[in-house]
């Protein structure tokens, strides 16, 4: 049976979505799996949604994550979880970032930012809460938390920390490859 496994990546231009989904393809192409990408970017340079769907496994035949079929939905940032939910699969795992960033319309006042978006999500998803900015700033950068979010998918997806902290050490630059390391440890380790 060819087992395709969905990962849904969402955030904000900015937050390091891309690398992210350029970090779990390498690995999953280290584990043999044909890896298909696709990249939504959107107003990604103005704050807007950035979307990633990455799918590997023994055959991919298409990059295209269907609604209800994400098994895991990795989100940045709060309302992205939201907005992405109807692409999870029903036994799927909601990873989110505990940050907030306001969208335009509330920036500009023509919106209010959602309550009780955790509320919202726990009703549909496993979901697991991560504070991915405070971990990020302790492993030494604030722009590490794509890495601590990672850090967590990899033990969600039980992969071996080695062949992730390679693939980091291959694509960020190398003045950063050691906190983003420590920021990889900490999402892993994170309960």
């Amino acid at each position: 049976m060819n087992k395709v496994t969905n990962i849904l990546i969402v955030g904000v231009g900015g937050q390091g979505t891309i690398l992210a989904s350029k970090v779990l393809g390498q690995v999953a192409q280290g584990l043999g799996k044909e890896v298909k990408v696709s990249e939504i970017h959107g107003m990604s340079q103005r704050g807007g949604s950035v979307v990633t769907q990455v799918r590997f496994g023994e055959k991919v035949y298409s990059p295209v994550i269907g609604v209800g079929s994400a098994d895991v939905i990795l989100a940045f940032e709060k309302l992205e979880a939201l907005r992405w939910l109807p692409y999870l699969a029903p036994d799927g795992v909601i990873i989110v970032n505990d940050q907030e960033i306001d969208p335009m319309p509330v920036i500009t006042g023509a919106a209010d930012y959602p309550e009780d978006i955790y509320g919202a999500l726990k009703t549909v998803a496993k979901t697991i809460v991560v504070p991915a900015l405070e971990m990020a700033k302790k492993a030494g950068s604030a722009k590490a938390v794509n890495i601590v979010l990672l850090g967590v998918l990899a033990n969600i997806l039980n992969l071996a920390q080695e062949s992730w902290l390679k693939a980091i050490e291959e694509l960020v630059p190398p003045k950063t490859i050691e906190i983003n390391k420590a920021a990889f440890r900490a999402g892993f380790s994170f309960e």
